[in-house]
């Protein structure tokens, strides 16, 4: 927490250099400029007009107020990046969802990047050099590599050559990006890993991937764990000639189902005979998840 008070600490001061005449920022060879080159600066929105050339003209209302409200509650997580037009001046060049957003719930001021005349090199520069650093989470990690593709115009190779890593790693980072926001939270405040964040890309559904991410901070599940716990979640509970028979299970089986799968935490499957006689089936991935299933269902009361 004392590192995000100190970024935005960091982009109150550039904001106010930024404003000041007699200190005005036009190229990268201007006193300062370095100082804003790959920073992240809190701009008022009033001074940011949109792209006239921004080739996506319509916005999912639905999808701005969802995002609306996501910021409300955490804050704007990426940046926007934008182009200094002239003094105090600037215009979009990505982020117009997380612009518009913004507007919608009366903020202010927003995260922004300032991008300036003639400053290609010593962005990647900059970025490149942030890269490098030891104290990075992985979600700023992503956002560096994302902002060097996209605003230098590199591919995933040309990238993997610049800062040294294979191009596996750089794209295990950028998945991260497709994260739901309050896991990405997470993962910047250190409450779940990168190993974890990995695991929960592969849940498709928002919902069952913030159910996911409740119970690897509350249960504090390791990354094995995890993995486990979505591999449940993506395995059929039943095969094809199964589910045809699905509405013929008791009410009573379904309900001891549904809660023994809530106690393990793991997906249940049950079969009923015609009869009333059944069993329920616990599957496990490995070892170490079937010693957690036993713990359990052995643990006194």
């Amino acid at each position: 927490m004392a590192k995000a008070t100190k970024k935005q600490a960091l982009g109150r001061g550039l904001s106010a250099l930024l404003k000041d005449p007699s200190n005005d920022i036009t190229s990268a060879s201007d006193k300062n400029a370095d100082k804003v080159v790959g920073s992240i600066v809190e701009l008022e929105l009033g001074t940011i007009e949109v792209n006239p050339f921004q080739p996506r003209t319509s916005f999912n209302e639905e999808q701005l107020r969802e995002l609306a409200s996501s910021i409300k509650e955490l804050g704007v997580i990426q940046p926007i990046t934008v182009r200094k037009m002239d003094f105090n001046k600037y215009q979009l060049v990505s982020g117009e969802r997380r612009f518009r957003a913004s507007k919608l719930i009366g903020l202010a001021t927003i995260p922004a990047y300032i991008r300036i005349a003639n400053d290609q090199e010593s962005l990647e520069m900059a970025l490149v050099e942030n890269i490098q650093r030891a104290d990075l989470d992985p979600i700023e990690i992503a956002l560096s590599y994302q902002r060097l593709i996209e605003e230098i115009s590199v591919t995933q190779e040309e990238l993997s050559d610049r800062v040294g890593k294979n191009r596996s790693t750089i794209a295990n980072y950028l998945r991260l990006l497709k994260l739901d926001p309050i896991v990405q939270t997470g993962m910047r405040d250190g409450f779940i890993s990168m190993g974890h964040g990995r695991a929960l890309i592969n849940i498709e559904d928002t919902n069952d991937q913030l159910d996911i991410y409740e119970k690897i901070v509350s249960n504090k599940l390791s990354v094995r764990d995890t993995e486990a716990l979505v591999r449940n979640y993506k395995q059929p509970e039943e095969n094809t000639s199964a589910k045809k028979e699905k509405t013929t299970i008791p009410k009573f089986a379904k309900e001891a189902k549904s809660q023994l799968s809530d106690y393990l935490e793991s997906k249940v499957s049950v079969k009923v005979s015609p009869k009333g006689k059944g069993q329920l089936v616990v599957p496990f991935a490995n070892e170490d998840e079937l010693l957690r299933i036993l713990n359990l269902m052995t643990r006194e009361k």
